[in-house]
């Protein structure tokens, strides 16, 4: 697992060219709060340097893999597709790579999720695992798990 961020432009949470949502997640912030510097600087400071910047970024900066874009839409115990082609079949482990791990923000300018936000999706994962292990513990346990472990040692 590589440390080292790569800038990228990031078109599907952009909403011109995914110049300033490819910066904010390189810096850890916000969108919203790097289209109002760049907005602002625009107005404000110097408007033809702004604009020159964001059109050479649009063209330098290359698009976000779609691997990348993939991973940072999964949740924090695997993504959904894994877990249902996995239903059934066993215990399964997510590789490490597939895990994304929960950011919870401490600023309003940072990015990530809510604490309350973060606690309550948390909760439901674990709720939802809670249900999968108890069916699994009821299958376990059942005469028809022990038909099929004594027909499988034949």
């Amino acid at each position: 697992m590589s440390l080292r961020k790569t800038l990228y432009r990031d078109p599907s949470k952009g909403k011109i060219a995914g110049v300033c949502a490819g910066i904010a997640e390189y810096f850890g912030m916000e969108s919203w709060l790097v289209r109002i510097l760049m907005v602002s600087g625009f107005f404000l400071l110097a408007a033809p340097f702004i604009f020159f910047a964001y059109i050479a970024a649009w063209f330098i900066l290359e698009k976000k893999p779609g691997h990348l874009a993939h991973q940072s839409h999964q949740q924090v115990f695997g993504n959904k597709e894994t877990v249902n082609k996995q239903a059934g079949k066993g215990w399964h482990n997510v590789p490490d790579d597939e895990v994304e791990k929960v950011v919870v923000k401490s600023k309003v300018w940072q990015a990530g999720e809510l604490p309350s936000q973060a606690l309550f999706d948390i909760k439901q994962r674990f709720d939802s695992n809670e249900n999968r292990l108890r069916k699994v513990e009821t299958y376990v346990t059942s005469s028809e798990y022990q038909l099929n472990r004594e027909i499988n040692q034949l």
